[in-house]
């Protein structure tokens, strides 16, 4: 089932949303019709290696120059693949414009990074030792998912079900189509923990560390002269 749009109501024009699409967006770009040789650079040095960070030392033998962490902010603008960059952004599109509205532009980007920033240091706690670089916004978005499933949990959100490309649509609670997407990201992860060390393709920590930094975070980051 794809996400296609949702019913909540947005009373703003959510600059920092849509300037978050454009970014990533055109960083994607930039990096795919580059040489292949710029493009994994850029990659591993500005997403996220957790090795770089475990093993001080190996970096150095690596190459790496020093960065400082900054990596865990600048991996949220890269990411793997087309599909990855269209999912991260369509969930921006769908789902942020909202939570912008009732944080502001300010203080919504003030949340979404630092919602990234932890999803992607608690992606590094429970996996040290991966040597390939995390990438993506997910992390960041799972904090938005987090706001706007206590801000809008009976908003409808329209659905397609792709059977046979044909076109059957179905409305669902945000509070259902988010509550399965945490499940499903736990359901993964304790998998991942069990049977792979904690290691898989899609950063699954990075998701819950991202949801429940939301969730703690997000009632911090509301204007207070919202018209209710």
């Amino acid at each position: 089932m794809i996400p296609i749009r949702d019913t909540a109501p947005c009373y703003i024009k959510p600059y920092v949303s849509w300037a978050l699409i454009f970014i990533c967006s055109s960083l994607f770009v930039l990096l795919e019709v580059s040489p292949e040789r710029y493009h994994r650079y850029i990659i591993y040095i500005y997403g996220m290696v957790p090795a770089r960070y475990t093993h001080p030392e190996w970096a150095v033998a690596m190459g790496y120059p020093a960065d400082y962490y900054l990596s865990f902010l600048t991996n949220l603008f890269l990411h793997g693949g087309w599909l990855h960059l269209i999912m991260n952004m369509w969930f921006i599109w769908i789902f942020a414009d909202n939570v912008e509205d009732r944080m502001g532009h300010g203080r919504f980007i003030v949340f979404y990074l630092l919602c990234g920033l932890i999803a992607t240091f608690v992606q590094w706690q429970y996996t040290p030792e991966v040597v390939n670089p995390v990438v993506g916004a997910s992390g960041a978005i799972a904090g938005v998912l987090a706001a706007y499933f206590f801000l809008y949990p009976y908003a409808r959100i329209i659905l397609w079900v792709p059977i046979l490309l044909l076109p059957i649509f179905i409305e669902i609670p945000a509070i259902a189509f988010i509550g399965v997407w945490v499940i499903f990201q736990m359901q993964n992860a304790s998998t991942a923990a069990l049977f792979y060390g904690g290691a898989t393709d899609v950063a699954l920590w990075a998701h819950l560390g991202g949801f429940l930094a939301g969730i703690v975070l997000f009632r911090f980051f509301l204007r207070k002269d919202y018209p209710e």
